[in-house]
């Protein structure tokens, strides 16, 4: 939509086009669009927190290793992953149980917090981690995997 708004036209092979998951952005155009999507709705949008991200991935806070499974042999039925190609529709493998897609795989997201070497000192609320003796805003956090990864890389 903001794409479209400033006449912008992305050079990505279609990978990021129509129903298929938005890429090659960084935290600061993804942070950027949720402050005009904001000001186009007059409501408050904003990225994730990573907890608020893990707690959507894992189905509401369940114990699953991928979002709608923690079977291996189904994981193929809820996520784009293992370099297959490029990015799929979004939406088309299976939800997880609040209804979310392509929470494991597809494309990498964006989350509000600054990059931290281990959870020790995180809020235990899910609310924003920043703290400037503890974390490097200089980077920022991206969780799910990607089409390119291996199943390693996809684990909630």
């Amino acid at each position: 939509m903001l794409l479209v708004a400033v006449g912008f036209s992305a050079n990505d092979q279609g990978w990021g086009c129509g129903r298929r998951p938005v890429i090659n952005v960084s935290w600061e155009e993804a942070n950027a669009y949720a402050q005009w999507l904001s000001q186009q709705a007059g409501q408050r949008y904003r990225l994730p927190t990573e907890a608020e991200w893990e707690y959507a991935a894992r189905s509401g806070g369940r114990d699953e290793t991928w979002a709608g499974t923690s079977g291996e042999s189904r994981l193929n039925e809820y996520a784009v992953y293992g370099n297959n190609g490029g990015t799929e529709l979004v939406g088309s493998k299976k939800p997880n149980r609040l209804g979310l897609y392509d929470m494991s795989g597809n494309v990498w997201e964006w989350v509000e917090d600054c990059w931290h070497n281990n959870y020790e000192e995180a809020p235990p609320d899910g609310s924003f981690w920043f703290d400037a003796n503890s974390g490097n805003c200089g980077l920022r956090v991206i969780r799910d995997g990607s089409w390119f990864n291996l199943l390693g890389r996809v684990i909630n």
